[in-house]
């Protein structure tokens, strides 16, 4: 009797991996390494004609795995397709069964939240069929966003320049960020003015602060105080004042735990609290996902899948947490009722789980002997936020005292100051995951308890601007107006920034003279493609293909229609010259005629108005973008003549050169980091640049003492199977930079 073998497929080898050590000799598992099949990279691949049915090809880099899978499919009784549960997990699986042509017996769809034994035997005992519904709203997804993206790219091309691109998701994501920054050079700073007293009850510690909130019994707002001769009035009105305590109130206030961790709240808290990007934030989460190698216990999927917006928790957690926190705190860290959260997102799915650890005794101090630092400050941040989760809330004392100043000793004229003080009872939660709550301390005070003033102070204040966008900002800020959904905020955000829409600077998002003018264009003549609510309307409409309420071919078709109609329009209408060129005084050494700003995708830079004829160009005098505006001076030496080096804007973005130009012509190009160090000598750090024509690759800072250098973006990371250097690829894949390797995995979605 033949003995029986099944097939099982992964989209990740890291997963397959770690998939293996559960299921015995009669499994196989392989990894499809991501998509097997997509839309071809040269063409539309979208017949527009005949229902927008997509063409999908398989790329040259998966050949050799098809044939791998299809050899190994005939060999089999039955085929597990175990890619994500989601919508592109799902669409993997489908793309899988129709490459492998095999009857519908011999193939089953298998799911599950976890990468652990129970998770996936679990998942074998239970198999189901390809869920279509999701595969449409992936297909649909898919077949907008190459329509959008392949059709008004090359617009942007012709109107603009080269290189430029557009999206349903990153274009809304540009606009965002330009209305903030024309909101924050808008923004007119109002001065006003603070009043505090430094303030000791005789006989008792500690000191306090004290701020002024009533004068006379009238409460003062925020711009009351509105100059320095307005707080020097007050000053002078308090210098003889009896202090005394007015009235006192004490509460006891109680804070609950946060819930775990979604897609969103993630990766808000790895940006603020750990600096990482988005993208950053959910490779090292698809590692924990995947597998990691902890000792004794080989491969580990340490958390929970990581793209959901759900905040459901397994019962199994949530009664291993309360053990763990019982046994390590005592039984009044956690409550009575175990704490289940309900998820505010209308599209969440509660049968998926929020991100959590696959096992709660499985501490950060056990495990952080197995992982990089990255790996283990992420899975300190989702154990803590996930067992906290299940604790007891925090107990405060909270003490609020008013304190009159009496300026004439009768009571007429009386400024009253607040002091305000909070002391932990109780920490709950505080215990294991930290909070911005700080305690302040109060001396014990009563009502009219005569007190001493120390100095008071008068501040001088400025409103500000708001802020630009942080990376966990914009998620949010997303997530809030419905644009995107979990699997799309990293992509995103990175693709911005490397079409050149926007630069990171101190961790904010900046936009570029690119993407004010783009964002401009857009919003003039394709308002829809940048509209929120039209934005948010369309993710809507995937849910509803997703959960079978609409068809993807309908829905399609509406947009496609009007959006069509109006880009032939407009490109008839739109002129190169109307959008991308500014006129200038400057004339043309060559030809004599007037120079023009244009815009390149790198930026400005001066251009004879002659052109195709005459062919002259030179970068903008100066990194202002305007011709005749001062370079600023960097901190940097001219290494020929000793002069200050200054920054400036060439046609192929910003760069180094001597303050003495034109009598001393050095010049550098600005390195600009990417936070990888050299994998060559360890030394140096990886940075971008480019090519005399405007091609990018990355290379050792040390140059020319390390001459190293990669035509991808490293990730930091080496290759499991060669320890060659991981660089970004297309497609949302990370692969060896070694061509002779051939590995690579699938990250982002």
């Amino acid at each position: 009797m033949k003995k029986r073998t099944d097939l099982v497929i992964v989209e990740s080898p890291t997963k397959a991996k770690t998939i293996s050590k559960f299921l015995g000799k009669g499994y196989k598992v392989l990894s499809s390494f991501g998509h097997i099949r997509d839309l071809p990279k040269k063409e539309l691949g979208v017949d527009v004609e005949h229902d927008f049915r997509p063409k999908y090809v398989i790329p040259t880099k998966s050949k050799k795995i098809a044939g791998e899978l299809k050899r190994a499919a005939a060999g089999t009784d039955t085929v597990y397709f175990a890619s994500d549960e989601d919508r592109e997990g799902e669409a993997i699986a489908w793309h899988l069964r129709e490459l492998l042509d095999l009857p519908s017996e011999r193939t089953r769809r298998i799911t599950f939240h976890e990468i652990t034994e129970e998770a996936i035997k679990r998942s074998l005992e239970t198999p189901r069929d390809i869920d279509l519904r999701l595969v449409d709203a992936q297909q649909a997804r898919r077949v907008l966003d190459r329509l959008v993206g392949y059709e008004l790219s090359p617009f942007l091309w012709r109107k603009v320049a080269r290189g430029l691109s557009a999206g349903r998701v990153q274009s809304v994501a540009v606009r965002l960020i330009v209305e903030r920054e024309r909101e924050i050079q808008k923004f007119v700073p109002q001065e006003y003015w603070s009043v505090e007293a430094l303030l000791t009850k005789p006989g008792s510690e500690p000191s306090f602060t004290a701020r002024l909130v009533r004068r006379g019994g009238e409460t003062l707002d925020k711009f009351a105080i509105g100059s320095a001769a307005a707080a020097d009035e007050i000053l002078a009105a308090l210098k003889d004042a009896a202090w005394r305590v007015a009235a006192v109130d004490r509460k006891t206030v109680f804070r609950s735990p946060l819930p775990p961790f979604t897609t969103s709240t993630l990766q808000q808290d790895a940006n603020n609290k750990l600096g990482f990007s988005a993208k950053q934030t959910m490779m090292i989460a698809q590692q924990l996902y995947e597998g990691v190698d902890i000792g004794a216990k080989g491969p580990t999927g340490l958390i929970t899948y990581m793209r959901t917006d759900s905040l459901n928790l397994a019962e199994k957690f949530i009664s291993g947490a309360r053990d763990y926190l019982r046994g390590h705190f005592g039984p009044e860290a956690v409550p009575e009722e175990p704490r289940r959260y309900k998820t505010k997102s209308k599209s969440a799915q509660e049968a998926h789980e929020a991100i959590r650890p696959t096992d709660p005794a499985l501490t950060p101090d056990d495990v952080a002997p197995h992982l990089d630092d990255h790996q283990r400050k992420l899975y300190e941040l989702i154990w803590r936020r996930a067992v906290a989760s299940q604790m007891a809330d925090a107990q405060m004392s909270t003490t609020g005292a008013d304190i009159d100043a009496d300026t004439r000793g009768d009571g007429a004229t009386v400024f009253t100051f607040r002091a305000s003080g909070t002391t932990i009872v109780k920490k709950g939660y505080l215990e294991v995951y930290e909070s911005e709550i700080k305690e302040t301390l109060l001396p014990e005070l009563a009502e009219k308890d005569e007190l001493e003033a120390g100095p008071v102070t008068p501040k001088q204040h400025f409103t500000e601007p708001p802020p630009r966008y942080t990376e966990a900002s914009l998620v949010k800020t997303l997530e809030e107006n419905g644009i995107g959904r979990p699997s799309t905020y990293a992509p995103t955000i990175t693709t911005v920034i490397d079409r050149g829409y926007v630069k990171k600077e101190n961790k904010k998002l900046e936009p570029t003279e690119l993407a004010f003018l783009v964002n401009d264009l857009l919003v003039a003549h394709f308002p829809d493609i940048v509209d929120y609510q039209f934005t948010a309307h369309m993710e809507d409409d995937l849910d509803e293909i997703a959960e079978g309420r609409k068809e993807w071919v309908p829905v399609v078709r509406e947009f496609y229609g009007p959006f069509k109609k109006n880009l032939t329009a407009k490109d008839a209408e739109i002129s190169k010259k109307d959008v991308a060129e500014e006129a200038t005084d400057e004339v043309c050494e060559k030809c004599g005629k007037p120079m023009v700003v244009k815009y390149g995708r790198y930026g400005k830079f001066l251009a004879c108005s002659g052109f195709p004829a005459c062919r002259n160009s030179k970068p903008l005098p100066g990194a202002g973008d305007k011709p005749g505006a001062a370079a600023p001076v960097i901190d940097e030496k001219c290494p020929k003549c000793g002069a200050p080096m200054v920054l400036r804007r060439g046609r192929f973005g910003e760069f180094i050169s001597c303050s003495n130009y034109p009598e001393c012509k050095t010049t550098k190009p600005l390195l600009k980091k990417i936070g990888v160090k050299c994998p060559s000598c360890k030394e140096g750090d990886m940075v971008e640049k480019r090519t005399r024509t405007g091609k990018i690759f990355y290379a050792c800072s040390r140059y020319p003492d390390c001459k190293f250098a990669l035509w991808s973006r490293p990730t930091g990371e080496s290759c499991p199977k060669c320890g060659s250097p991981l660089v970004f690829a297309k497609a949302d894949t990370v692969r060896c930079s070694n061509k002779e390797c051939g590995y690579e995995r699938h990250v982002e979605k």
